[in-house]
């Protein structure tokens, strides 16, 4: 049986930081538009910010279309579902906002994830997310899986660009600046680090 939460604390906070893996679903405005669902991992991307708002690091990728979907229009949903215990899903229904690099809130923003590399993987952003809603369900029908560990290879490529080369790679990929349905995607050139 589902329930609805006021805020992110308590065990339903545990739950949420304790995944190592969690999606991120958004769409344009538009009826005929991309609807766009991304995993998102690593260790230390996530955090909670408030009883009410979340935030993860973008890292660099092929795509941005989570990025225009909320420049356009801010709506978000985040899902968690335990792989292992209890079976859980929790959904976090809100607002997002991309804050890019040379936010004056980025270097705050980014102090809240002290145990992960940002230099590493070449962030684009910290996505904000305000919760609307806050839901869990039951996960009868989620399957065990066992974690084994992050894999390494977004570090081992991402390490060894800077922003210059950031730039370049950014601007080959088709559906970085604009999204697949042509909406604003990744602000290029790329906003120099503030940190």
């Amino acid at each position: 049986m589902g329930k609805t939460y006021e805020r992110i604390d308590g065990r339903l906070r545990a739950f949420i930081e304790e995944q190592p893996l969690f999606f991120t679903a958004t769409a344009p405005l538009a009826t005929d538009g991309t609807v766009n669902l991304s995993p998102k991992g690593l260790k230390g991307s996530f955090v909670v910010l408030d009883e009410l708002t979340v935030a993860y690091l973008d890292f660099a990728g092929s795509n941005a279309e989570t990025i225009a979907h909320l420049r356009e229009n801010g709506r978000i949903t985040l899902m968690w579902c335990a792989f292992q215990g209890p079976p859980n899903i929790v959904r976090v229904h809100g607002r997002g906002e991309p804050v890019f690099r040379d936010d004056p809130r980025f270097p705050e923003l980014l102090a809240r994830f002290p145990d992960i590399d940002h230099t590493a993987h070449g962030l684009r952003a910290v996505i904000v997310v305000h919760a609307e809603l806050v839901r869990d369900t039951c996960g009868y029908a989620v399957p065990y899986m066992a974690y084994e560990d992050d894999r390494d290879l977004h570090g081992k490529r991402f390490a060894r660009e800077d922003d210059a080369s950031l730039n370049m790679y950014f601007t080959k990929k088709e559906h970085v600046a604009t999204s697949l349905d042509g909406l604003p995607g990744l602000p290029l050139p790329l906003p120099p680090s503030t940190v």
